[in-house]
């Protein structure tokens, strides 16, 4: 594998690394920013749902991750820049000295997505996420338990985001993901898909500890502090984590890894 060396942080050839944080708010036109060594070994995986366009590594990181550099698809290049023209490059101090650029995956249609799972499968479905930290920890905790993937309505951030990304661990891209939906409907696709629709909310009188495992169902899950909305409740199970100490919920990923527990244990 050939090492391209980048000594001019205005290089044209690492243009879409120039200013991620800024970027990060624009979007990338069907691509990513990956960070650290984790995430990237996943991307260039054989699980990986998406494939890297490019990698940029510190110099000093070179030699310590050929093996997974070798994984990647032939003819990926990968460039090396000094610690210096890195963090120049990236706007801020880039400690882990690692970063690629990946195409996202296909959008999958939320009916075929559900389509071709078994009559077991569990999923997550979110609405109004816009924490990148909750929706990293979601997509964390749903490859964690083995859900067969995650759905977000239109009102929920990317989950290509750099942090969310990150803080999932890689899980964004090897999750199946289901193209973004208003609410309802995606309540009506999981309904006619078999999906019994369970909705977590500290309003419910139904504990989720009295729920076993089995039978094709998906946990929704609404935003931190206005949640569910009452009509979508309505429709589906509710059910609520029993909380003391004068607490009504948990943060949403924290939820979302209780619940997918109580409904994957064996």
């Amino acid at each position: 594998m050939t090492i391209i060396s980048i000594d001019d942080p205005e290089d044209p050839r690492i243009a879409a690394y120039r200013d991620i944080r800024e970027r990060d708010l624009t979007g990338r036109e069907g691509l990513f920013i990956a960070e650290g060594e984790v995430v990237l070994r996943t991307l260039v995986s054989a699980t990986s749902r998406c494939r890297p366009r490019s990698i940029l590594l510190a110099a000093k990181r070179v030699e310590g991750l050929r093996d997974m550099l070798a994984a990647a698809p032939e003819g990926t290049p990968v460039y090396s820049a000094s610690q210096a023209v890195l963090d120049t490059v990236a706007g801020f101090p880039l400690h882990r000295g690692i970063l690629a650029l990946g195409e996202k995956p296909d959008p999958l249609a939320a009916s075929d997505l559900l389509a071709g799972l078994g009559e077991d499968a569990v999923v997550v479905a979110a609405s109004g996420i816009g924490n990148h930290d909750n929706i990293g920890g979601i997509f964390r905790n749903a490859a964690a338990f083995g859900a067969g993937g995650v759905l977000l309505d239109d009102l929920s951030g990317d989950p290509f985001y750099r942090k969310s990304i990150r803080v999932s661990v890689g899980a964004v891209l090897r999750t199946p993901i289901a193209a973004p939906l208003p609410l309802h409907d995606m309540v009506d696709v999981l309904e006619a898909q078999g999906f019994e629709v369970i909705a977590l909310t500290p309003s419910a009188s139904e504990p989720l500890s009295a729920l076993r495992p089995g039978g094709r169902r998906a946990l929704l899950l609404g935003s931190e502090g206005p949640g569910l909305p009452d009509d979508i409740i309505r429709r589906c199970r509710a059910v609520g984590i029993r909380m003391s100490g004068g607490f009504d919920s948990l943060n949403v990923a924290a939820t979302s890894a209780v619940a997918l527990h109580q409904l994957t244990a064996e």
